[in-house]
């Protein structure tokens, strides 16, 4: 066997003997090393950073807000908006997708019109709502809103249509109809020629500004939010025959507006509002989300599939001990419907889900 090589110090002087200590504690820190990667426990996979959530305000009228649908808000009674409306809704299906929101703001109300997210809304007896501009931060980054309506006029075409909405049922729909000495029968014959059509003209022409100064006000207090227009949802089905089928309380569907006016309601009023909001949102690089095109299965004439409470149905709330009529707006069902298309819409923006 070979003889192991000796590592003498000793004639080699001072230099060689510095030379031997530096190798002999290279080698140690070697060793000390090696043991120290051998006793280290395997690395954890990294664990995915949580997805930031998206600071958020919702503006709107009572399609927002959920009018009618029990229990109402403490904090907006005069507003009557649902504890869970359509933001709860868009909030848990859109955490499902993992897009989070941070709902800074929820500021809709009923009966409110384009131009109370810029002006004070009254709410009666002295009291008023803020603008609902007033809660859009810099730092709002997804602002999401329905509002139109109000503006169309819909509320005043519908007490134009109906005589039991100028009665103390229609006491909660803050508008009057727009001529009061022409009788309710007759209101489709008021709204296609004279004064009546132009007055709805003038509402569409006056809703088409508002959408632009809408877009105009989001976009000067925030200006790096993405916004959502939301549309409303179908009232009138295409087949008119369903709204013969009586509600299950045995009331009707559309109360007491004629027959002959229900084609009004869909084609002179709702669907060009739609149009209307469509386009806004195009020529504003807003999403627009398009219910009445996704919702002529669940209108206030499809029976227990409606998504929307028939005219003058008892809702769900109770205040002074009256239950609030709908005014066909979107009841439970249409709330989680609405929501769920709404969160389909913003999740795909996002980039989860079918565009």
């Amino acid at each position: 066997m070979a003889a192991r090589p000796v590592v003498s110090v000793r004639g080699g002087g001072p230099a060689r003997a510095r030379k031997a200590a530096t190798i002999r504690t290279a080698v140690c820190a070697v060793v000390a090393a090696l043991l120290a990667v051998a006793a280290a426990p395997p690395p954890t996979p990294a664990t995915p950073a949580n997805p930031a959530k998206i600071p958020t305000v919702f503006l709107g009228d009572a399609s927002i807000g959920g009018y009618g649908i029990a229990p109402v808000d403490q904090n907006a009674l005069l507003c009557v908006r649902a504890a869970e409306n359509l933001p709860d809704v868009i909030e848990d299906q859109l955490a499902d997708q993992s897009v989070l929101l941070d709902i800074r703001a929820d500021v809709s109300c009923a009966g409110a019109a384009l131009h109370h997210v810029w002006e004070e809304q009254d709410l009666g007896g002295g009291l008023t709502a803020v603008p609902q501009k007033r809660a859009l931060k810099k730092e709002t980054r997804l602002v999401v809103a329905s509002l139109g309506a109000g503006t169309a006029g819909l509320g005043q075409v519908l007490k134009q249509c109906s005589a039991r909405l100028r009665g103390t049922e229609g006491a909660h729909l803050p508008d009057a109809p727009v001529d009061p000495d022409s009788p309710a029968r007759q209101c489709r014959s008021y709204f296609t020629a004279g004064a009546g059509k132009a007055w709805l003209a003038g509402r569409f022409e006056r809703t088409e500004k508002d959408l632009d100064k809408l877009f105009s006000e989001i976009g000067g207090e925030s200006p790096s939010a993405d916004t959502v227009l939301v549309g409303y949802p179908r009232l009138v089905p295409k087949d008119r025959t369903r709204c013969h089928a009586a509600l299950p309380d045995g009331g009707s569907p559309l109360a007491d507006v004629p027959e002959e006016a229900w084609d009004l309601l869909d084609e002179k009023v709702q669907a060009p509002l739609n149009t209307l909001m469509a386009k806004a949102s195009k020529r504003h690089g807003a999403h627009f989300v398009d219910l009445y095109a996704a919702t002529g299965g669940t209108t206030a004439c499809d029976g227990t599939d409606r998504g929307v409470g028939g005219l003058l149905e008892p809702s769900g709330v109770t205040l002074l001990h009256q239950r609030l009529p709908w005014y066909l707006w979107a009841n439970e069902t249409g709330r989680d419907g609405n929501g769920d298309a709404v969160a389909r819409s913003i999740a795909a923006m996002y980039g989860h889900g079918p565009a």
